[in-house]
């Protein structure tokens, strides 16, 4: 893998090769000059499709193998990976360029919103240099930890990478060498600094050139039968399934029959095409070339990411694929109203075709109805799907308190034998077996970074060691600021820990994890019970210490939103048959001393009995119904401050 490294974009940038090649590790060479004196005729080819030519199909049969280069732009949010890609756009003549050039490969309303990319985008350059004429398929990517799976996903089309890394003005190209190298042993590093500002367009083309030099063509034979990877998708109300591919053998072009790996239907080719950024359509796809491709799929089955395409009766060795996402956070959702069941599943089965690492199984709810247990990467990625199918499907849902998966191993043989494993992870605290049944229980755990002034590291110590926290290493980068890294418990920080932090940190402190594998905990199941029933809905799965702070909050807050009954209600947390926390509803109350004017006490104490004793009466057989807008203010993802 070859990965071209620049740093940040506020103080002026500096770019470093890294190459899986034979180069000597920590070699400096600088990067070339851009040749201005090419002849006109070829600096105007990197104009050649203009506005008016994309209506007409693109020949691509004019770009060999050998001028090809695939590569992904990556980067942690925030440090210009959007910025740089707008820059090689206008560069390259595929956008006009405008003071309103932002974000251009940021499609979706919720990049725009948040600001920051969370579906990588894929975008097709034609560049001339040197006499010869080029075509660079570029891959924005995101930054977040959240979307990590998006990044996977986009190196299996690529031969290199563009790594942009955020620095100090003094840093030196063996330091970042070093730093990415203990990450990646494998790696060879050839580190090439040079200045270079996305932000204002300074000395960009080297970029460019650097791709050209540095990375190498994709290794493929365009005389082999047909092989496409589905990379990535999207779904279109009247088009069907629309696959992003990347071809490692062969040609495909409109009108061929092709067949899908994992589904072995057969589908006829209607439009392939590359993205310009915007959909282009061209006579054929060859081997090297990432584009799109449409074939009359209209069942959200039909496209699997990863999946494998061939041509019809040419049957070839399918490719390798991606390895599942891991969850790392769960949660439940449900429609509003339970008549618009089939309409969200609908929007759910079209999402996640473009979102293949949300995991999906049904679930029901006494309470909330039929709905799904939904599995995600992390809390933002929760929020961005759930804002997607808001904004994109017009979908309004229920989504429950987020919770994490655990593991239990299992004590017994019979145990073992009845689960056909001695781990088990749960995903649904109702699931939760019993401490007799297992030997110990496992929570998961992430790594966490956070940056922060050095006059809040005080208060931000205070809140990691309150959410079980232990500390790893202090670092402090500068005069100003500190790097803290902590291992938590995912459940701590799933809901509102970056809330706090932000809070007492004035908004200077900034966040990222990555998973840290599991470790023994003490967890416990707490039970809400109402009048001595439990609630399903409202089981959730606590560390030891914590059980009564979370069990009397969530009493309090049920208290708060269940209405008034004509008997008394019992709103208990409890672990196992211990009652940890206790609130109680009052009952409505008729005076029925109302007509006594007077006479003697024995008169009012009777009717004050025969009420008591009706109540209690009522108590045991009446049943309460917990309104939705109860269940709703308790399993919100935010927590009351």
């Amino acid at each position: 893998m070859w990965t071209l490294v620049g740093r940040g974009w506020s103080h002026g940038r500096a770019l470093a090769v890294w190459a899986a090649g034979t180069a000597q590790r920590g070699r400096l060479e600088p990067l070339p000059t851009p040749t201005r004196g090419a002849p006109a005729e070829f600096r105007a080819w990197d104009r050649l499709y203009t506005s008016a030519e994309r209506k007409e199909k693109i020949d691509m049969s004019r770009f060999s193998v050998e001028n090809i280069r695939n590569f992904s732009i990556i980067a942690h949010v925030d440090h210009g990976k959007s910025t740089l890609a707008d820059r090689l756009l206008e560069l390259t003549g595929t956008i006009d360029k405008t003071k309103n050039n932002k974000q251009v490969l940021d499609k979706l309303q919720v990049e725009r919103e948040r600001g920051i990319t969370v579906k990588a985008q894929t975008a097709s350059l034609f560049y001339n240099w040197e006499g010869k004429q080029y075509l660079l398929n570029l891959i924005d990517t995101p930054g977040h930890v959240d979307f990590s799976y998006e990044v996977s996903r986009s190196l299996s089309a690529c031969q290199g990478v563009l790594l942009v890394v955020d620095a100090n003005e003094g840093i030196q190209a063996q330091t970042v060498a070093n730093f990415f190298l203990a990450f990646e042993a494998q790696l060879s590093v050839i580190p090439v600094i040079n200045k270079i500002s996305a932000k204002l367009g300074t000395n960009v083309e080297r970029v460019l050139q650097a791709v050209i030099e540095r990375i190498p063509p994709p290794k493929v034979h365009r005389k082999n039968p047909l092989r496409a990877l589905v990379f990535d998708s999207t779904f279109d109300q009247y088009r069907g399934v629309i696959a992003n591919v990347a071809l490692f053998d062969g040609v495909v072009s409109k009108g061929d029959k092709i067949v899908s790996a994992h589904t072995k239907k057969i589908h006829e080719v209607n439009e392939v095409g590359v993205l310009n950024p915007n959909e282009q359509p061209a006579h054929k796809l060859y081997a090297g070339q990432v584009g799109y491709l449409i074939a009359g799929m209209k069942d959200v089955t039909e496209a699997q990411i990863g999946d494998t395409l061939y041509l019809h009766k040419q049957p070839v060795e399918p490719l390798p694929g991606f390895k599942s996402a891991k969850p790392m956070v769960f949660a439940g959702m449900y429609p509003i109203d339970q008549s618009e069941y089939n309409n969200l599943k609908s929007a759910i089965e079209k999402l996640t075709i473009n979102d293949s690492s949300v995991t999906v199984h049904r679930d029901s709810s006494l309470a909330l109805g039929a709905g799904w247990r939904l599995g995600f990467l992390g809390l933002l990625h929760m929020e961005v799907f759930n804002q997607r199918l808001e904004q994109e499907y017009n979908a309004s849902v229920i989504l429950t308190t987020p919770t994490v998966p655990y593991k239990a191993v299992l004590s017994s043989a019979k145990l073992i034998k009845e689960y056909r494993e001695k781990e088990i992870t749960i995903i649904n605290p109702a699931q939760f077996p019993e401490k007799s049944k297992v030997s110990e229980y496992l929570e998961p755990v992430v790594l966490g970074t956070i940056i922060t002034p050095d006059e809040y590291t005080g208060k931000v110590m205070m809140l990691c060691q309150a959410r079980r926290a232990v500390q790893k290493n202090m670092i402090f980068i500068d005069q100003n600021r500190v790097m803290l890294k902590y291992l938590f418990p995912l459940n701590e920080i799933v809901v509102d820990f970056y809330d706090s932090l932000k809070s007492l940190s004035s908004g200077y402190a900034s966040f990222d994890y990555e998973d840290a594998g599991y470790q023994t905990a003490e967890l416990v199941k707490m039970d809400i019970l109402l009048n001595g029933n439990i609630v399903e809905e409202l089981i959730t799965i606590v560390h030891k210490d914590k059980a009564h702070s979370v069990g009397k909050a969530i009493c309090e807050r049920l208290k708060d939103s269940l209405p008034r009954q004509l008997f008394e209600i019992a709103i208990q947390a409890a672990i196992g048959s211990k009652i940890i926390a206790r609130e109680t509803v009052k009952a409505y109350r008729k005076n029925v001393l109302a007509k006594c004017y007077g006479g003697d006490i024995t008169r009012k104490m009777k009717l004050l009995k025969r009420q008591a004793e009706g109540k209690k009466k009522l108590r045991k057989v009446g049943n309460i119904e917990v309104p939705r807008d109860a269940f709703i203010k308790v399993l919100k993802t935010q927590s009351d401050k």
